[in-house]
């Protein structure tokens, strides 16, 4: 609860008023999805080079399994104690942790020249598991923080996640083409893509350090979290001038707040936390591995999978702001869970396509891929903390996270079924 006015004024009917900055906030939100898996996406979207350096280890499906793990347990650990936990430390952490891992991914490569074998590997996979502990730190927190704000925050950091892996995407596409005919070209543009994602990572602990948390409209959201008894948001407040209570008042408050157990949240959202997880066990168990290795030769030669990473990627970022449109939106919580259980048909349908199609339908199959992806993803994730308090939003938002980790962690593993009896198993 707030201590002083200074910034956040009454409207006459005793609640605070909300000031402006709600586009600038949206930027920020959108930038900061973007750092937050620009770093993971630059590796998947260069697989083509992890597998000239690695071709018997299958890179992209193994460091996908490396790095779920950690995040998946680390979100468990810090949702347990999410009520308890500095937001603000914990989110610097997590972006600072991301710089440090990229950056030095990028020494790794100039250091060892590009060469591979089975010691630069091992690093890469251990720098694969800092990038999931970082993850953990940074998505379940910002997703937890956004929740007790405006569903368009949520919205726009979502698409800033989708953004990281169409911005790589495309950048792969012109450093392939400039590079296409240079010795190491493969290599000069991993090189790149290495260096943008640090710098990003950097601008990202800038930007939620010093200059999300000083938005007047932040910080009326997380003054008005504070009222109804959150505590994760005490730094942020501080951060930003606001005065708080005095911890001896806010266990008092604590102990007044009637609010749901992370338990019974959990059951009361069952069927959201279903709709994540079988939405990425789907798209994980196609995307990334399965359009390397499984969809054969074609005439796009070696652009064939990255052309489908792109379309996949620029789609999802497209889908995702399709719920903007309000009468576009799917707000039914069974035709949600209705409409994500009949993409299990996609699975046959990438098979066949496979098998007997030509490169035209992958492409297709791999576009509403991606668009059901990121489509169903904002919906599920806009609809779900409607209703709570601040502490249950916070909660609820790391408990949906967590379930859309392991689905992409189920899905990772369950694709490796595609390459069962194939020789280079």
């Amino acid at each position: 609860m707030l201590m002083d006015d200074d910034t956040i004024t009454s409207n006459g009917t005793g609640e605070p008023r909300k000031p402006g900055g709600k586009n600038r906030a949206m930027a920020v939100c959108f930038i900061l999805g973007l750092g937050s898996l620009v770093s993971w996406n630059s590796i998947l979207t260069i697989g083509d080079y992890y597998y000239q350096l690695f071709p018997k280890y299958h890179p992209s499906r193994v460091l996908t399994l490396v790095y779920q793990p950690f995040a998946i347990g680390t979100l468990i650990v810090m949702t347990h104690y999410e009520s308890k936990i500095n937001t603000r430390l914990r989110n610097v952490v997590g972006f600072i942790l991301f710089f440090v891992a990229t950056f030095l991914i990028l020494i790794l490569d100039l250091a060892t020249s590009g060469k591979g074998g089975i010691g630069p590997y091992l690093v890469i996979c251990f720098l694969s598991a800092c990038f999931g502990v970082a993850d953990a730190f940074v998505e379940g927190g910002m997703v937890g923080d956004l929740y007790f704000m405006c569903p368009e925050f949520v919205q726009s950091y979502l698409a800033g996640l989708a953004a990281s892996g169409a911005l790589i995407s495309l950048l792969r596409v012109l450093t392939k083409l400039a590079f296409e005919k240079s010795s190491n070209g493969l290599r000069k543009g991993a090189i790149l893509f290495f260096a943008i994602s640090t710098l990003i990572e950097f601008l990202c602990i800038f930007l939620y350090a010093i200059y999300f948390t000083k938005l007047p409209i932040v910080k009326y959201y997380r003054a008005k979290a504070a009222s109804e008894g959150s505590k994760t948001v005490a730094a942020d407040l501080a951060a930003a001038g606001i005065k708080t209570k005095t911890n001896d008042q806010a266990e008092h408050d604590d102990k007044q707040v009637d609010r749901l157990s992370n338990k019974q949240l959990f059951l009361a959202n069952i069927d959201y936390a279903a709709d994540l997880f079988l939405i990425y066990v789907i798209t994980l168990s196609i995307f990334p591995g399965f359009l390397y290795e499984n969809t054969g030769e074609h005439q796009l030669g070696t652009w064939y999978p990255i052309v489908l990473i792109v379309m996949y990627n620029v789609l999802d970022l497209i889908a995702r702001y399709i719920p903007l449109v309000q009468w576009l939106k799917l707000e039914s919580r069974k035709g949600l869970l209705i409409a994500i259980l009949s993409r299990f048909l996609l699975i046959p349908a990438f098979y066949f396509t496979a098998k007997y199609g030509d490169q035209g339908w992958m492409i297709f199959l791999t576009s509403f891929l991606g668009l059901t992806n990121g489509y169903l993803t904002v919906c599920v994730f806009t609809l779900a903390p409607r209703g709570y308090k601040a502490p249950e939003q916070n909660a609820l938002g790391n408990m949906l996270v967590i379930c859309l980790l392991c689905g992409i962690f189920a899905g990772g593993t369950l694709g490796w079924l595609w390459i069962i009896g194939k020789d280079s198993f």
